[in-house]
């Protein structure tokens, strides 16, 4: 396939392929793709996550400029920068971000940008230096419910996250968050997390189910039925939300950039 071709010869990673992403060939076939910036090894070892971690190496030189060569050559109209979390490299390594950003605007400037940030430790000033840089959407996931922090993502903080959230939406940014279920959360959970979420004044979520990596990983503990994902995705509109995404394959990057995060909207299983 052209875009996994491309990627290959620049040696450029995706969310899609390092997270064995169900909806992979569906989001090629698209060309969409979310890159996955700053190596693909992770300073934390979340009890949920398909990617590896470990000491991570300096991240590549020059790989935000490939990238943007890729976008340009593939004819890209929207992509997604994530990263893994580097808890080594100051701020977090938000100036990766921030570079890729300005490659891309620099080749493609009509390119729509989302990114998807971890929490950078709480550097909210590694936040600003993202948002400063002006993509069209960002998003940062809590992923879990508060309760299963500690147990799943120890290295990660719910309240921490809540703090990314309130000051990207503070900043008049387009952002959407997600929270995956089955994984022992209960439904009062699913509802508390949304309540915090919309109380920060976000207005779009996305919601799906856990697929267990591997079974050195945490199990799934329950598989949604699709009817109640529509059900949790009209809690989710009544709370206030604009946009909500909700089935079995949803993933924070499909369909990455909205291209209007304004009217009211409430999808299962794919957005339209």
């Amino acid at each position: 396939m052209e875009l996994t071709d491309e990627f290959e010869r620049n040696s450029l990673s995706t969310v899609c392929e390092e997270t064995a992403c169900p909806n992979i060939w569906e989001c090629f076939f698209r060309r969409e793709a979310a890159f996955l910036i700053m190596g693909t090894i992770c300073t934390r070892a979340c009890g949920h996550c398909r990617i590896k971690s470990g000491k991570p190496t300096v991240p590549q030189e020059g790989e935000s400029r490939r990238i943007a060569e890729s976008v340009a050559s593939l004819g890209l109209e929207s992509i997604v920068i994530a990263s893994v979390a580097r808890d080594d490299l100051h701020g977090g390594g938000a100036k990766y971000f921030v570079d890729t950003i300005k490659e891309i605007r620099a080749r493609v400037p009509k390119c729509q940008i989302e990114v998807l940030i971890p929490d950078f430790g709480g550097d909210l000033n590694a936040v600003t230096e993202v948002v400063d840089a002006r993509p069209d959407i960002i998003g940062h996931n809590i992923e879990v419910v508060s309760r299963l922090f500690p147990a799943l993502r120890p290295q990660a903080d719910y309240e921490r996250s809540l703090a990314v959230l309130k000051k990207l939406v503070g900043d008049d940014m387009a952002v959407k968050s997600n929270i995956m279920v089955g994984l022992g959360e209960t439904r009062s959970e699913i509802r508390a997390a949304g309540r915090d979420l919309v109380g920060l004044g976000l207005k779009t979520i996305m919601i799906g189910q856990y697929l267990q990596p591997s079974r050195e990983h945490h199990a799934v503990r329950r598989y949604y039925r699709p009817a109640e994902f529509m059900g949790l995705a009209k809690y989710f509109q009544r709370l206030g939300f604009r946009r909500v995404v909700s089935g079995p394959i949803v993933r924070s990057s499909l369909r990455g950039v909205f291209h209007d995060l304004t009217p009211p909207k409430t999808l299962s299983g794919h957005t339209t």
